[in-house]
């Protein structure tokens, strides 16, 4: 689906920003120190367009915004969501009413993580963050690292770790919890840089010869990360991302890990076509769900499982986002042929604040899934078989399997 009908209501920004303060009715008394700092009191205007009632008595803004994440929601049908895609002036005031859920500084007791953050203002939820473990030998404090554990579709819990990119000193950091959390997929949706750098090269690339370890070379491409040694096994150019088999190795212990490169996002703008983020979602899903079956790889650990799906953009929050929220979409049209994009969004910035960065990455969000609703619909319309014949599991099977996608 193009894009081109998606005009910028505001200046487009993949740097993290705090959203513009929105509109608040006058008030008597003086503003309090909590408001000023970005309370967004006025979330509480007008929410009876989102399906929520009208809220009374309540003591905390920081509570008004944990009900408002829990509780909205806007189930749409394919008929809805074709509708609601067109509609960017109601999509613009839906997205502006969903509370941030930014972290402060001083919610976060973590001594010196500022030396670890890509953005200051982009700080992980405590709640939810992802803690790295002294390795077993070193008998050390726990480690911090921008990153939060991120639900899945129905709730599931750690599915995705959404996280910011990593930089030159929190490289090691970045595989220690790829090592620890037994993730198989990383999903890096930036460039290295576009126009500030984005992202610190973290695995081994062909013409990079600076931290090769000549004595491996023979198994393929290899650098050493940290603690790691990361060889790459295999690379392959698909239609707008790059697929990466590398291996993780600490001492004798390997590990697969498939690393997908999104290359079709443009700085500071949305893509013009929703097909290549589609393509992604569906190749990542096939792989995921492949990694359930048994396998006979032979450096592929008895009692490992796949661990939560790494995605990453530079401040892990607005392309990461998108993704997350299109991937559990795709799963919730395909399951009960609606979806809740609201619901998700909410959901999302219950585990990472500010996930789905702006206004055009909403409007977005809702093209992407409108248009794989299509797909969806039409496949339905052309069974020969009706689908209450089908099993679930054979339905998804032969979804993925026949999905066409419409190209750019």
């Amino acid at each position: 689906m193009s894009m081109s009908a998606v005009h910028s209501t505001s200046p487009p920004a993949e740097d993290p920003i705090t959203p513009p303060p929105m509109t608040t009715p006058p008030r008597k008394a003086s503003v309090r120190l909590q408001e000023r700092r970005g309370s967004n009191l006025s979330l509480l205007l007008d929410v009876s367009t989102l399906g929520l009632e009208p809220m009374c008595s309540v003591t905390t803004p920081k509570e008004v915004w944990l009900q408002l994440l829990h509780t909205s929601t806007r189930p749409l049908t394919h008929t809805l969501l074709k509708e609601a895609a067109t509609d960017l002036n109601t999509l613009n005031l839906e997205y502006q009413k969903i509370p941030p859920n930014f972290v402060s500084s001083a919610e976060l007791d973590v001594p010196g993580h500022t030396m670890k953050d890509r953005y200051k203002t982009i700080l992980p939820n405590p709640a939810s963050r992802v803690i790295l473990r002294s390795p077993e030998e070193e008998n050390g404090p726990d480690r911090y690292i921008n990153a939060n554990y991120i639900r899945g579709y129905k709730g599931a819990p750690r599915a995705y770790i959404a996280t910011q990119g990593p930089m030159l000193h929190t490289v090691g950091d970045f595989w220690d919890m790829v090592w620890q959390e037994k993730s198989s997929i990383i999903v890096m949706v930036t460039r290295l840089k576009e126009k500030n750098e984005k992202c610190e090269l973290y695995w081994p690339q062909p013409r990079d010869r600076r931290r090769r370890v000549e004595e491996e070379e023979q198994e393929g491409e290899t650098s050493r990360f940290g603690r790691f040694l990361i060889r790459v096994r295999d690379s392959q150019e698909k239609h707008g991302f790059t697929v990466t088999d590398m291996e993780i190795q600490l001492c004798s212990q390997r590990r697969p890990v498939r690393h997908y490169w999104f290359t079709s996002w443009p700085d500071h703008h949305i893509p013009q076509c929703t097909t290549p983020l589609l393509r992604l979602v569906e190749e990542v899903e096939t792989y995921s769900r492949a990694l359930l079956l048994p396998s006979d790889q032979p450096i592929r650990a008895p009692d490992s499982s796949p661990g939560p799906i790494i995605v990453h953009c530079s401040a892990g929050i607005g392309r990461t986002g998108c993704f997350i929220a299109s991937s559990i979409g795709c799963q919730q049209l395909r399951e009960t042929g609606q979806v809740d994009i609201l619901e998700t969004v909410c959901q999302l910035r219950l585990d990472r604040g500010g996930m789905i960065q702006t206004t055009e990455q909403y409007q977005f969000l809702y093209a992407t899934l409108a248009g794989y609703s299509s797909q969806l619909h039409v496949q339905e319309q052309n069974q020969d078989q009706p689908a209450t014949q089908q099993t679930s599991e054979d339905q998804v099977s032969k979804q993925l399997k026949n999905l066409q996608l419409d190209k750019p």
